[in-house]
This record gives C-alpha cells, structure tokens and sequence, in this order.
C-alpha cells in the first residue's frame, strides 16, 4: 500500500468499487430489519455548502452503522427542484428555470456522490419531473371529489414585484420576504386544501402529555412549535347585532358580528369591539369617510403575521357605527383596529380593556372606557397601569356583571354560553389559529393545477386520462408576471366537458405540495401505475427524518396533513410519516456586507476579506483583502457576525475546494467531531486541517502494521475459534481492556446518534494503539489486529474511503468481508475483566502514589499491599499505621 495518505487516490479507488459493485442499491427483504432514514431533499440551488455535507453524514453514519448490525437500510435522494428562486434566476440569466434547475442537480448529485454517501440513487426524484408531479395532480384532484380541496375568494398578500401571493410568514414589517417590496392585500380567487378538518387529529398526535401522541421520538421543542401552530381554542363564539344595512339594502352580515373568546367570563365588561380593515362593516363605514378609508389603506402595508401584530403599534379608528350587546342590549363602539386579522375567526374581537393587556393599552391611548368585571382576593385594581392579574382566569370571581357575579371562570363561561344559546346568539366552540392551506400560487415553475376553466361550465377538473398536465420547460420570466398567462400552446385546450374552447387554470401549486410526500414516493419511484404501491408498506413509516429547525412548522405539518390524506384515500397504512425527528444544528460562518447605492445589500465572500480587530483582538469591522468588482483592496464593509451559511450571504463553504484540498473524508469527519448533531457548529480552518492530521495518523499507523505478515495475522486471528484460546500477556490485556471499554461508549454513542463522541472514542483507540509498544508475547499481535480492525469499523460510519482502503489492504476484508457489510465489532466482556487493578494510595488523605493489586482482592489483602509498598514506607517514614480505609476499585488511604 502507498506510504503517503493521498485521499484523492483513496477516494477515487472506494468510489469506483462502490459503482462497480452497486453498493447502494437496496430492494424490499422481508428477512430483514428494516431502517428508513431520510434527509430532508435539498433545493438545487447550485453547490452544496457544509451545511448540507453536515446533514447527509448525519443519515450516512446512521446508514452504515445500522448496516453492519444487520439492519435493511434505505437512504434515498432527490431534489426539491420547483420554485420562485429558480424563476429569479431565469430573470437574470435570461434561461428557462428548467435548464437552471436540471444543470445545478446534475452538478449538486456529483458532489453527494463525490461526498462517499451510500445513497441509492436508482431511486433518485426530481419534483420538477411531470413522473413525480403527475401525481401531485393526481391526489389533487381526488382532495377535490372528497371536498378536502376546494375553490374560494380570499383576501391574500400580494407582492406586486414577484406578482405571486404570499403567505404571511413571507411578509415581513409589509414586505415581501423576496423583493422588499410593499405588499398588497388582493381579493383573488385561488383553491385551498380543508387541512383544518385534521386539525385535532394533528394536534393529538404531537402534544405532549396527550395519550393519544405518537411522536414521542421528535424534539419537545418542534412538538411544542407545531402544538401552538395548530393553536387549540376552547371558548364561546357569539354575535354583536345591528341594524346596519349595506347599499344593496340588506343587513350586514344578516345583523350579526361574530366574535369568539376564551374568556367569555369577562363579557359583561365589553366596552367597545374592533374590526379588522378588511370586514364588511369597516369597508361600509369607509364608504362614507375619506379619512378612515386612508387609515384602512395603511392598515394594508402593516404586518399580517402574529408575530409582527403583537409588536407592532396598537392603531385603530372608529367607525361611528355600533353594534348591541348580546346580554345587556348596551350600544357597543365599532373601531377599526390594525391588530385585528380577518383570516382569524370573524374578524372582529370584542374589546375588554380591564382583563385584556392589548385591549387595556388600546382604550388608554383612545381614551375608551375600562369596566373591572372580576376581581381577586387581595388585589385592588387601577387603571393606571396593567398588572398580571387582570387577565388571571385561575383565581378570579365575576364582579359588577349581574347573575355572573361570584362565579369563576369555568362557571362563567358555562353560564355565558348557557344565555346566548337561549338567545340564537351564540354557543361554546372550539377553535384553531390553523388555517386552510391555500395552494394556488400566481407562479411558473411549479406543477400547474389540473384544472380547466369553461365559460359554459365553470371550472372543470382534467380527466385522470390526461394527467400529467405538463408545465412547458422551456418559458423565460420577464418580469411581467407568469409566463403561462401567454402562452397559447398552454392555455388552449378543449372543454372536457362539452367539448368548446378552453382556458387551463395557470395557477401553480405551492411547493410545499412537492416536499409533503417525496419520501412516500422513495419508496415506489419509478411506478408509473401507482402513486405508492408495495414499497410503501414496507417501508413506511420512516423510522428517522433529519433536517433544519426551520422546517419544524410548516414542512412537517404539511408532511403529515398529507400523510393522512392518503391514508384515509386507502393508499398508505400509515398515521404519521415520521417515527423519529433529529433537527441537526446549522453550520455557522462570518458574514461580511455592505449598503449598496440603491439602498440594497452586497455580501461578500469570507476568502475575500480580513478582520478589523481593536486592542483587545476583538473584531470590530472588515475590510476587502481582495478587490471586488469596482471595489479595490482595503473597502471598508460591515462586519455582521456568524450566521447560518447560506449561498445568499456568500458565507457557505463550497465542499468541493474541501475534497480536493483535504479530501471528503477530512469534510466528513470535521462536521461530525466539532459538534453535537443538534447543535450549532461554527466553522473554523484551523480544525479542518486538524481532521486532517488525525486521519494521516490513522493511515500511517495502517502502513506501519501492514509491514508485519499482516494479512496471514489477521486470517489466523479471525480464524480461531474463540480468542478464548489466544494468550493474552498483560500489555495485550491492557490494549484489550482500553479498545473495548471504548468501543463500549462509542456503540451507546451510535444508539444516541452522539457522533462528536464517536469520533473522540475512535481518537482515543488510535492513541491506544500507537502506544502499544511491547510484543513481548504471542497474542499482542492478535490485539493489535483486534483492536485496528475495531477501530476501522467504529471510524468507518464517518470516514468511509479511507478505512474501506485500510481494510481491503490490511487483509481484513478476506477474513470478515468487504467493509459495507462486515459485522459490527461486538464488545467482549472478557476483555472486560481485569487480572489486575490499580488503586491511588494515600497517606493521611495526601496522594503518595499507587499500589497494583489482584482483581479479587479482598480488603486484608490490599492493607497488606499497600502496607508493604515502598511509598507506604517512604511517606510513613517509619510510623506505625493507626488505621487503613480501602474504598474499592478507586484508593486505599492509610492513617499514620
């Protein structure tokens, strides 16, 4: 074997036995365990990052280990490949998305394959493949006849620059999350999906301390996310009237403003209500104001998510309209209130500024009564300022409201909903903050919506027969809005119907569609009959899914609302898609940028700049090392601290300089020993280089023994019938006991998916070995090729090429088979047991060295050895032991 690690030979050699012998390629074996582990499918962005590379050694190590206990282990691949930035590339380099999109898979798979990980790529998909979206289109359209999808108007978020609709996560302080630009609400049509209709299964599934949860093995953190996304409500929905008719003469809203709460105990102290900009009682009031018109048209360009509302400024306007109080016929104030959402209940909230921390600074700032309807014991209340209490439903009693006075909360609620039900007024109901899912996106690359639109009759679903309906590949954005919109070969199609002239729907499905079941599709990818067939039910559930924090709400969510859509469409057996949850950390760098002309932001690329550092060495600024563009060397640029790599910020690692640098290995082992799999990791070169160093001393100690008769050694060794019947001397014992010890916390470390150990257990082997000096007797060769060979399959998970090589070279591989499937090392307990142990010895409780002692030692026989130690006598010099304690298996202490 080569004397020199060179990596790149090394890699080269494993990836071609690896192709050759198809080494990945896994099939349904109902002999075997199986093991689902799946790493969330990237977007093509263009190049990995060590992001990425830390993520897929994650689901590697887990593979490869899991193989070698025997496991049937699928680790798949794909790509999440539709979407608005490839649309914004085509923009900018004047192609079509789909020539982007298809180049940067092409160049990203040959970096995952450069990486050494053991993915099967026969079963590789590309969402933006009409074999993978037909069948999006497919269970579209099957949503559709069950009434889980469905077609409604709706005020959304445009943004007028993309020219596509925004969720509110995508809005952010008014603007589009993308361009920056001021966003719009729009009146559109568009379809959604009744996810809602699963809102408590969801729920069940995931709360903690519920005994209907199943996702017991996801982080307490992304369940909590997801419980209070779902949002739970158990309260009183009820209705203000009013006699306020609109133009067409008819009462608003049937003379009914619903409202709902949770704290229905506290309707007696209602003293105004506020509606959100868009209800149908704040537009009929604006009709006849200019000045509230304005103030609607502001309320538009705030925020629409809950977040932003609850930091926000509280503004609102009255309308001069009122509405009647259900129990006390009192006329009630009507304001608009830029804090109230109208996609979240009714669009109206009932105001109760004594017992409401927003409503309390809003009627303060405007002036509006404030009416105290419970109290408790011991506490005065003031308007003077908010205290936590007012809003307390655990310990206070009803007052100054009538027949509710004296009751708690759970009684007043009760009595509350008893009333308005006598009324027609209201009832208890619970509520969600989840939202149906609108999937109709004003976007081109995405899967088009099989749907066709007749004058004569309607919207009409594409016959199964004709699916997929495929996107045209080869359309350039301008900028102009969807290209779809003007392209007759796409649009022109007959009415399945009656046959006349038609229009396709050129909306687009929200991407999330396409990562909310590739992983089901992993398991039948190249069935052209079915969406999912017997694959499916072998494999599913996954049994471990891995990915980004920032996937934790709406991804899984949506993964799992569409699991069981399937499941009640009869196509899978499956409740939940994944078993187990590990959100790794993000890799971390330096980001470096500067405010350009237009007011926009420039970032520019670590290897191009050096820190500013004041006295103390702390970096208080940057500066260009390198020119950039017009920008010459030493440009003064904003130092922005550590982020999250991202291609955006030009602060990622591109594994590619690292591979032919270092090599994958080197890449591998850094994002694995650094950190916690859960924890950030923030880069550093200087340990690179120090996985480097570590893996040279494994190849070097590898030619070091190969220079023996090694390969007759380790067929002789793996051949004995029992290591029972190999002679260990006490050096040989000493390595054993040290390998094995190890191998013991390193195997725990695998069962916890903790590799930063693992790869600190397989160092601590290494240094073991290099210390092992005395083949003073027949089995210290048997234990070092024990021990090696240990230490190549611990490390091989996270190091794939290098310990594949050492093991062909070194002969292991005729002796226990090829390193993919050789048997994971197994702890021997006789290697366990010492002969001998070592105990501290003290003299009067100060440290006076050790004495070595039979493993069986009784107390009288380690006095004995301690008193007869030449550190005894010379710490005692020549005093009598008054008393000797011995605690076992740690130290004697002898009193003088």
């Amino acid at each position: 074997m080569q004397d020199k690690y060179l990596h790149q030979a090394v890699e080269q050699a494993a990836h071609a036995h690896w192709s050759a012998t198809d080494a990945y390629r896994v099939t349904e074996d109902a002999g075997k365990k199986k093991f689902y582990a799946c790493s969330m499918l990237p977007y093509p962005s263009g190049k990995l990052h060590m992001g990425h590379v830390r993520n897929y050694t994650i689901n590697d190590m887990l593979t490869r280990q899991l193989r070698m206990n025997g496991y049937n282990v699928l680790m798949p691949m794909g790509w999440d490949a539709f979407g608005l930035p490839a649309e914004n590339a085509a923009l900018k380099n004047k192609v079509p998305p789909a020539q982007w999109t298809y180049s940067n898979i092409a160049y990203m798979k040959q970096q995952m394959q450069a990486m050494g990980l053991a993915i099967d790529w026969s079963r590789e998909v590309a969402t933006c493949s009409p074999e993978y979206y037909r069948w999006n289109q497919w269970l579209f359209l099957k949503m559709l006849e069950k009434g889980i999808a469905y077609r409604k108007t709706q005020v959304v978020n445009w943004d007028p620059v993309d020219q596509t609709v925004l969720a509110n996560e995508q809005v952010i302080d008014g603007r589009g999350w993308r361009t920056g630009a001021l966003v719009e609400k729009r009146e559109i049509p568009g379809y959604y999906l009744n996810i809602t209709a699963y809102a408590n299964e969801l729920l069940d599934h995931v709360q903690m301390g519920n005994p209907k949860a199943t996702l017991n093995g996801w982080p307490d953190k992304v369940r909590l996310m997801q419980e209070n996304w779902i949002g739970k409500s158990e309260g009183v929905r009820f209705a203000f009237t009013h006699d306020i008719q609109g133009s067409d003469g008819a009462l608003i809203g049937d003379g009914r403003m619903y409202v709902f709460t949770t704290r229905a105990d506290t309707i007696m102290g209602v003293t105004f209500c506020a509606v959100a900009p868009e209800h149908p009682l704040a537009l009929h009031a604006a009709a006849t104001n200019a000045t509230l018109a304005a103030f609607i048209e502001e309320c538009k360009k705030g925020g629409t998510t809950e977040a932003e509302l609850a930091t926000q400024e509280k503004l609102g306007m009255p309308t001069g309209l009122f509405v009647t109080h259900p129990l006390t016929g009192a006329q009630v104030e009507v304001w608009v209130g830029n804090y109230v959402l109208m996609s979240y209940g009714d669009g109206a909230v009932m105001g109760v500024p004594a017992h409401d921390e927003r409503d309390f600074a809003f009627a303060l700032k405007y002036q509006l009564p404030i009416k105290q309807v419970v109290a408790v014991e011991g506490e005065t209340f003031s308007t003077d300022a908010w205290a936590e209490w007012y809003g307390d439903k655990q310990k206070c009693v009803c007052v100054n409201s009538g027949e509710l006075d004296g009751l708690g909360h759970k009684a007043a609620v009760n009595k509350v909903a008893e009333l308005l039900a006598a009324k027609g007024l209201g009832e208890k109901k619970t509520t969600f903050r989840l939202r149906d899912w609108g999937v109709s996106r004003q976007r081109y690359w995405g899967t088009p919506i099989p749907i066709i639109h007749c004058e004569a009759c309607g919207p009409v679903p594409v016959p199964e027969k004709d699916l997929p309906v495929r996107l045209p590949e080869d359309l350039v954005p301008d900028g102009s809005g969807n290209p779809l919109n003007k392209c007759e070969a796409f649009l022109k199609v007959d009415c399945p119907c009656c046959g006349k002239p038609a229009r396709r729907e050129t909306d687009t499905m929200d991407t999330f569609v396409d990562s909310s079941w590739y992983f089901m599709r992993y398991c039948d990818p190249k069935n052209g009959e079915q969406m999912v067939a017997d694959g499916a039910d072998y494999w599913m559930p996954m049994d471990q899914y891995i990915g980004g924090i920032e996937h934790a709400i709406l991804h899984l969510l949506y993964a799992r609302f569409w699991t069981k859509v399937m499941r009640d469409l009869g196509l899978v057996k499956v409740d939940e898609p994944f078993t187990k949850l590990l959100t790794q950390g993000m890799v971390l760098n330096h980001i470096y940028s500067r405010r350009t002309e237009k007011g926009g932001k420039e970032y520019f690329w670590p290897h191009d700049v050096e820190h500013v550092l004041d006295e103390g060495g702390k970096i208080v600024g940057a500066k260009l090392k390198n020119a950039v563009g017009d920008l010459p060397v030493g440009t003064a640029i904003d130092y922005e601290g550590v982020g999250t790599m991202s291609k955006s910020k030009n602060n990622g690692v591109d594994p590619q300089d690292l591979i032919e640098k270092y090599g994958a290995d080197t890449a591998r082992l850094y994002t694995m020993f650094t950190a916690p799999p859960e924890a950030t990791l923030e880069w550093n070169d200087a340990a690179v280089e120090g996985s480097y160093r570590f893996l040279r001393r494994v190849w070097n100690l590898g030619v070091k023994l190969s220079q023996t008769d090694w390969a007759g050694a380790v067929a002789a060794a793996h051949g004995a019938a029992s290591l029972d019947d190999i002679s260990f001397g006490k050096a040989a014992k000493a390595l054993r006991l040290e390998i094995h010890t190890v191998l013991k916390q390193v195997d725990y470390d695998y069962q916890r998916m903790q590799y930063n150990t693992v790869v600190s257990g397989t160092m601590k082997m290494l240094n073991a070995l290099e210390d092992f000096k005395q083949f003073d007797d027949a089995g210290a060769q048997v234990a070092v090729i024990e021990g090696f060979g240990i230490l190549l399959r611990a490390l091989y998970p996270a190091t794939p090429h290098i310990t594949h090589t050492l093991w062909s070279e070194l002969g292991y591989a005729g002796a226990l088979g090829g390193l993919l499937d050789a048997p994971w090392p197994q702890v021997d307990p006789a290697a366990l047991t010492q002969d001998e142990i070592e105990l501290v010895l003290q003299v009067n409780g100060k440290l006076r060295g050790s004495v070595t002692v039979p493993a069986s030692a009784d107390k009288a026989a380690i006095e004995a050895a301690a008193l007869a130690s030449e550190a005894f006598a010379k710490a005692a010099n020549g005093a009598p032991p008054k008393k000797v304690v011995v605690v076992p298996g740690r130290l004697v202490n002898v009193v003088v």
